[in-house]
């Protein structure tokens, strides 16, 4: 996985910031059905992204191979904990819609909803906002910052399988719907520039119809995969609002050049990046995102993802709400030196009474909104499969599966030190492909030194990214 270096994040010029910090209001945003991704392709898509090779070999041609991606770059650096006492996730369904919840710690409060991908914006005293953006999945890059003490939620629909989830976000004055995702640190959008063949089923981003788009000349941004997905385009600079809060000079990735995965995927029109800049591919210089310019500006320096399975969740920035959670918030330190939401994970418990069991060798975890499986080390999720009756690895889906109709058993992940979250049997069952045959949500990070966390677990749970207090967290949802 490639790790740049520390650089330069100003925007190349001074630019002025208009503060949009509206008063109470909400709206809806449907999920968006048609294609999405099979297990298989959401596993090659995961390795690719992270620089992962992966092969996978087709029982009806076993010659050739699948390659996600080659990377000689180092994993992200390591961090040590002690095991963790297990608490189980409470086993509630987790289906409410919980569109929007309202924060009330701050004097102007902005409530958004997932429906229509086209937020409301009005303008108000530059004190205290709380602003909502509801997720789905996108990227956006930052280069300016709006009022202080602001807030805000966004609601987040999901896709098939809840492969990815989708927020709306305006740039330009133009509706858009990305995908939030905390393991990359790029908002890009699918341009006018793109062919046809390209941008079919996308809506596209049009420069020449924003009066705040300003070019950032000369620079580039290239995101490339090894099997072949690749995006690459030209940066400019426009108003980014989410939630009904405003962004006025956020660097934008515009997508002149698209292959691969990123064509097929018409569940949205681009990616807003909640990473760290450290990665983000913006050259000659790094660009901020949109958290980062964002977060001085917020009531508290933190987002919170309250993801669902199978309904519309939740994006808040700059407050905690309590009603969206029950109980402690269990807390972590990161390590951002790599660019992601990078912590501990020293142990592991497998069934509901399983002891929880040190592993002094386990890889340090990401939380990762953009991915929907849990990566594991291979010889823990070959543990866990051990105890599923039927489990085998089965090379022309790229991973674990196992009959429908085996039991299975809980999984807990320690978060840090000091918490293990734990996935009931049901919650681990990914996809059934038929004929009787399932696909885990565990699998294997094929010996890369790093497990991602993503939205098998986190859909389960309410999280905290305290980009303050570099901390991450996790509690049971209300």
């Amino acid at each position: 996985m490639a790790i740049l270096a520390a650089c330069a994040l100003a925007a190349p010029f001074p630019f002025q910031a208009t503060n949009h910090v509206p008063q109470t209001f909400k709206f809806d945003v449907k999920p968006r059905h048609s294609g999405s991704r099979t297990p298989l392709q959401e596993l090659v898509y995961t390795y690719a992204k992270y620089g992962w090779q992966i092969v996978i070999i087709d029982p009806f041609n076993p010659f050739s191979i699948v390659d996600g991606s080659t990377s000689s770059d180092p994993a992200p650096a390591a961090t040590t904990s002690s095991a963790a006492p297990t608490e189980t996730e409470s086993m509630d369904a987790a289906t409410s819609s919980s569109d929007v919840a309202i924060v009330t710690t701050v004097t102007a409060i902005v409530s958004v909803t997932a429906s229509s991908p086209s937020p409301a914006t009005s303008t108000a005293p530059s004190t205290f906002a709380t602003s909502s953006v509801a997720a789905t999945t996108s990227a956006v890059q930052s280069a300016t910052t709006t009022a202080n003490g602001e807030t805000g939620q966004v609601t987040a629909s999901p896709e098939q399988n809840d492969s990815e989830y989708l927020s709306p976000v305006t740039i330009g004055g133009q509706p858009l719907t990305l995908d939030f995702d905390t393991g990359s640190a790029d908002l890009w959008v699918f341009s006018n520039s793109l062919p046809s063949s390209d941008s079919a089923g996308h809506v596209t981003f049009d420069p020449s119809k924003s009066s705040t788009f300003t070019p950032y000349s000369g620079a580039t941004w290239q995101i490339a995969y090894g099997d072949g997905s690749s995006a690459t385009g030209s940066v400019g600079f426009d108003s980014v609002t989410i939630g009904g809060v405003t962004v006025a000079h956020q660097a934008v990735e515009l997508a002149d050049n698209l292959s691969g995965a990123f064509v097929q995927d018409t569940q949205n029109d681009g990616l807003l990046g909640l990473g760290f800049s450290t990665i983000n591919t913006i050259q000659p210089q790094r660009q901020k995102t949109f958290f980062e310019n964002i977060m001085p500006s917020l009531a508290l320096p933190v987002f919170t993802a309250n993801l669902q399975a199978d309904a519309s969740g939740t994006y808040t920035f700059g407050a905690i709400d309590a009603a969206q959670y029950s109980g402690p918030i269990h807390y972590t330190p990161i390590d951002s030196s790599a660019g992601f939401w990078q912590f501990a994970s020293p142990s592991y418990t497998i069934g509901s009474n399983g002891a929880s069991v040190p592993c002094t060798t386990c890889s340090p975890a990401i939380a990762d909104t953009g991915t929907s499986l849990v990566l594991l080390d291979d010889d823990v999720v070959a543990a866990y499969y051990a105890q599923v009756s039927g489990a085998s690895q089965d090379q022309s889906q790229g991973g674990y599966v196992f009959p429908c109709s085996a039991s299975l058993p809980d999984f807990g992940m320690a978060i840090g030190s000091g918490y293990t979250a734990v996935l009931a049997g049901k919650q681990i069952l990914y996809e059934d492909l038929g004929g009787g045959v399932c696909y885990g949500g565990l699998q294997s990070n094929a010996g890369q030194g790093v497990q991602i966390f993503g939205d098998v677990l986190l859909r389960h749970f309410f999280a905290v990214f305290d980009g303050g207090a570099k901390r991450f967290g996790l509690a049971k949802k209300a």
